[in-house]
């Protein structure tokens, strides 16, 4: 350890003995004990950050900011949790890291009941209630509840890459995608397993968004349909359901989408690329979403239960229309007509009376349809093909409509009252 001179050691003595705080902050009564302190702290006023960084070129006007930011390069963690053995770079961490042993939670969220050990998480956490996201990028407009979040998304616009493997050399804008790219080398597991279900995760932020699977959380609401959602990103493509923002465009036919994803799969309807094959019966598909259901054909599963009649589905989208029918919730309108629907699917082949739009055309004939159903049973026309066989007495029919009346026949139903 280091020792002051002896003068020093005396005027630090009386100091301390007396109260006395000699050394001033600029424009505010804030005093220093200690001769190094003010120098520091005049840095807050007069904009300058003498201290930087070697390794990534970021200043810092405190050299205690700096010797924690080092740390992010070099790995250490003084700080040891004594219950756990958990490391931490500040001692603030680690003291709000022992809350968890403690159970000591301050900030209780009055819309929720979630409660936080630190008031600035439980600040972020009221964010999701009232969909505020004061952090915007200048470069493009998206906003964050988080500046963290923002500083991150920043690196997008920079390029910057901060992190660095010592091993291979590849570098990262996100610490979590090096953490994760240190565990290639390593052989480490991943680290964070949900005790419901055994799944195991890279990340703890991954765990905590799969553990609403779980407990049905669904923090995030639309405000203008009242659809909640369990992940951010999931709201906010759902917004644009209402907004009408399509911002991703086919080159080829013109065919516009919300995500980009959706963009690449229908990018397959054009090459005709299916990379995603079914193992039990051969069958392939452009999305792998669309194998995962295709899958609950062969297993039965039907994971998906209403709470008002207790029928069951494969898909929880599936489940959620299937609720609408015991609310009568209708929540996309006709901004020409007013009609309301319960489908989005509905409202878009609904909109094409309004339009005229007909995009399903068959080749031989030159007959344009509105919907993708209407083409396939024209299409029987032509083949001769019935798809639609009757298990009583075998007749076949061109048409789903005209099988389910044919149907009646036998049930002796009778759904029209005179």
């Amino acid at each position: 350890m280091s020792l002051l001179p002896y003068e020093d050691q005396y005027e630090n003595l009386h100091d301390f003995i007396t109260g006395e705080k000699p050394f001033c902050r600029l424009k505010t009564e804030k005093t220093f004990t200690q001769r190094k302190n003010p120098k520091d702290h005049k840095s807050i006023h007069n904009g300058k950050k003498t201290f930087i960084c070697q390794q990534c070129g970021k200043s810092f006007s405190h050299r205690g900011n700096l010797t924690r930011h080092v740390r992010v390069h070099t790995g250490e963690k003084p700080y040891t949790c004594p219950q756990c053995g958990h490391g931490f770079a500040q001692k603030g961490h680690l003291n709000v890291h022992l809350r968890l042993h403690t159970g000591e939670n301050h900030y209780v969220c009055p819309q929720c009941g979630k409660s936080y050990a630190q008031r600035g998480n439980f600040k972020i956490h009221m964010r999701i209630h009232s969909g505020e996201s004061p952090f915007t990028c200048q470069q493009c407009g998206k906003s964050f509840t988080r500046k963290d979040t923002l500083d991150k998304h920043i690196r997008i616009h920079t390029g910057e890459k901060h992190f660095t493997c010592p091993q291979c050399g590849k570098s990262f804008a996100l610490k979590e995608n090096f953490t994760r790219h240190m565990r290639t080398h390593t052989g480490e597991k991943n680290n964070f397993t949900c005790q419901e279900c055994g799944q195991s995760f890279d990340q703890q932020g991954i765990l905590k968004i799969h553990m609403r699977i779980h407990t049905g959380e669904r923090p995030y609401i639309c405000k203008l349909c009242g659809y909640t959602f369990s992940r951010k990103e999931s709201l906010t493509r759902h917004m644009k359901i209402h907004t009408g923002e399509k911002p991703y465009t086919c080159k080829l036919c013109g065919n516009s989408f919300i995500r980009i994803e959706d963009l690449k799969s229908h990018m397959r309807i054009h090459t005709g690329v299916k990379p995603y094959t079914c193992k039990l019966c051969g069958n392939s598909f452009i999305r792998i979403g669309d194998l995962k259901s295709h899958m609950r054909i062969h297993t039965g599963e039907r994971s998906y239960t209403c709470p008002y009649c207790g029928r069951s589905f494969a898909h929880r989208q599936t489940l959620n229309i299937h609720i609408r029918i015991h609310t009568g919730e209708k929540p996309f309108t006709c901004q020409q007509c007013g009609k309301s629907f319960t489908q989005h699917g509905n409202i878009k082949v609904h909109m094409r009376i309004h339009t005229g739009e007909k995009p399903f055309t068959w080749q031989q004939c030159g007959k344009c349809f509105s919907v993708k159903g209407t083409l396939k049973s024209h299409m029987s026309v032509h083949t001769g093909e019935k798809p639609y066989s009757c298990p009583q007495c075998g007749i076949r029919f061109t048409r789903h409509g005209s099988f389910n009346r044919h149907m009646r026949i036998h049930t002796r139903e009778k759904p029209h009252t005179c």
